[in-house]
């Protein structure tokens, strides 16, 4: 074998060591940690109308900090991005009978956070060159059952969050954001899960910013503060001595994020900038290097915003390259460097959505729609989504600290040595 043959077909790859893990756990957050630990309250939270219903010193820091930040009024810290996302848009009165639009190219609980509270989820296609909800599409889908739009800020870029917030206001519609993969992204000079009626932020393992879980609504509406803080902590038995007049909605769940969780994500949170600068600059690096292979198209990013790369997606053209996606993703990996074919499948495309069968078995909260026996689920809902899912849409996540630009060549470098070996590689593979 040459030292050009294909690791797929028995070559040396282009990297032989393991990708590094993304670790950017340090002293100050292992210090912080042993504070809560040292005072020995690991949580501060009880379900009684006190302080306590509000967590404490670690969260309330936290939640501060968040404010201070993203300049907004309010800040709710709670144990996932998931369940944030539940208890924004309980908070905003969705219940049975109602529609909220989602994107169908996101992780499932930005709709299933939407059966929760009763409502259904309908479908809006992307667009093709940012990956987020597409706005006319969302126009299109809006009916008199509409409640809400649900904007996906995904991989890192702003969704058109100034185009749906004006659809929004036009229909008298909220605006929810699910910001978890794109911290302190902007876009025209604002942050992104500012621009909605709330924002919703992850601190899960994957994200750029973590503490194992966690999550953080955002918001400047006192009515959708105080209910997710009911949502958050068992508040049906708060509302009486809390003196909550509207109660709907505000049966609560253990939403409750620990004080080591705080404690990490207050750190994190202070290091953001220091945290997206790096992703950035190889995003940049890699971006320029990609751009000069024919049938390989970096990410675009949308005029007036910044991008935080959480991934860093690829739209692939098989007919300018002689190679089929999944075969040229099957190659590149075998060098050593991470690429994955698509992103998720359609959400709709799942059996919950195909059979309608959610809470019990009688098609609940489905059935509650009034026009149940017209909502379709079917392939071909979304043509954008299923194109790039399909065929087009390529993704990596090695736009990350200790990785460096050496490591952004060497991608492409492996990109490179699969394409110039298609015609072996396709013999190989017939």
């Amino acid at each position: 074998m040459t030292a050009q043959t294909l690791a797929l077909l028995g070559g040396t790859p282009v990297r032989s060591e393991p990708l590094p893990l993304y670790n950017m756990i340090g002293e100050e957050e292992k210090a912080a940690v042993m504070q809560v630990l040292d005072s020995g309250v690991l949580s501060g939270f009880a379900a009684q109308p006190n302080s306590e219903h509000y967590g404490g010193v670690w969260i309330e820091g936290l939640e501060e900090d968040y404010c201070k930040r993203f300049g907004v009024k309010h800040a709710i810290a709670v144990n996932s991005a998931t369940t944030a996302l539940h208890a924004s848009l309980a908070a905003m009165g969705i219940g049975p009978g109602d529609e909220v639009i989602v994107p169908p190219h996101t992780m499932s609980a930005s709709a299933t956070a939407v059966l929760f509270t009763g409502a259904v989820p309908i479908f809006a296609d992307i667009e093709a060159d940012y990956f987020c909800i597409d706005p006319q599409s969302v126009e299109a889908n809006i009916t008199p059952y509409t409640k809400g739009i649900l904007g996906v800020n995904l991989f890192g870029q702003p969704a058109s969050l100034v185009k749906l917030k004006k659809i929004a206001e036009k229909h008298g519609l909220f605006l929810l954001e699910d910001n978890a993969q794109a911290p302190g992204a902007t876009i025209e000079g604002r942050w992104t899960g500012t621009v909605g009626d709330a924002g919703v932020f992850s601190l899960n393992r994957h994200k750029a910013m973590q503490c194992g879980e966690g999550g953080v609504i955002v918001t400047n509406d006192d009515r959708i503060a105080e209910v997710s803080r009911l949502v958050r902590n068992h508040g049906e038995v708060l509302v009486q001595d809390l003196g909550v007049q509207n109660i709907v909605n505000a049966v609560g769940l253990n939403y409750r994020m620990t004080n080591m969780e705080a404690a990490v994500a207050k750190v994190q949170l202070g290091r953001l900038d220091a945290i997206n600068t790096p992703r950035v600059e190889l995003a940049n690096a890699l971006r320029e290097s990609l751009s000069e292979i024919e049938g390989m198209e970096p990410c675009q990013v949308r005029e007036d915003c910044t991008h935080v790369y959480y991934f860093f997606p690829i739209k692939y053209n098989e007919k300018a390259t002689g190679l089929p996606r999944d075969l040229f993703v099957e190659a590149v990996e075998a060098e050593g460097y991470l690429l994955k074919g698509g992103y998720v499948k359609p959400i709709y495309l799942e059996p919950l959505y195909q059979k309608k069968i959610c809470f019990g078995d009688k098609g609940y909260p489905f059935t509650a729609n009034p026009r149940n026996d017209q909502l379709s689920y079917a392939k071909g809902l979304c043509p954008v989504v299923e194109r790039l899912q399909d065929s087009e849409l390529m993704w990596t996540n090695i736009t990350y600290p200790p990785m460096g630009i050496a490591d952004m060549n060497n991608f492409v470098e492996a990109c490179r040595k699969v394409l110039s070996n298609k015609d072996v590689l396709l013999a190989a593979r017939k």
